[in-house]
């Protein structure tokens, strides 16, 4: 069995050990390595104002850290009610997938969004087939569009 947390700083070496564990398992999805820089700029967000719309949730499972989702408030003044949260991103060990720690982990989300007052959480969707199920298959939600990366340079 797993349960659902906060991330919290406290978290961030079983993090680091997850998502080098995600590398191993999916080599041909995550091309950087949690490295050293990604450890700092981690254990920095904690502290730097701008992580505050931040909300994130780990699934741990016999103290090893199996699922992670993340996500941001979208204050943008074109919502000024912050009704509208963004899902940055959902992943889960694909050898812990199918045991409905995804749901879970989406759950918690909703949970919290709705006690910030979210109304609409939006997600860009992956593009591969497992990941298509799982969007398809979440309850009370929508398909509109797939989405634009813009660089800023």
């Amino acid at each position: 069995m797993f349960t659902i947390k906060e991330f919290e700083k406290a978290d961030i070496d079983r993090v680091i050990i997850f998502e080098r564990e995600l590398r191993k398992e999916e080599p041909d999805t995550y091309y950087w390595e949690p490295d050293e820089t990604y450890r700092k700029q981690l254990e920095q967000s904690f502290d730097d104002e701008r992580f505050t719309t931040a909300l994130s949730f780990i699934a741990v499972k016999e103290d090893k850290v199996i699922g992670r989702i993340d996500a941001s408030l979208i204050s943008s003044r074109s919502d000024a009610s912050c009704y509208s949260a963004y899902m940055d991103w959902i992943c889960v060990l694909k050898s812990e997938r199918h045991q409905k720690v995804a749901q879970a982990l989406l759950k918690a989300l909703r949970e919290k969004c709705k006690e910030q007052g979210v109304g609409v959480l939006i997600a860009l969707m992956a593009n591969n087939e497992e990941a298509q199920s799982f969007y398809k298959s979440v309850e009370n939600a929508s398909i509109h569009d797939t989405g634009i990366w813009i660089d800023i340079q």
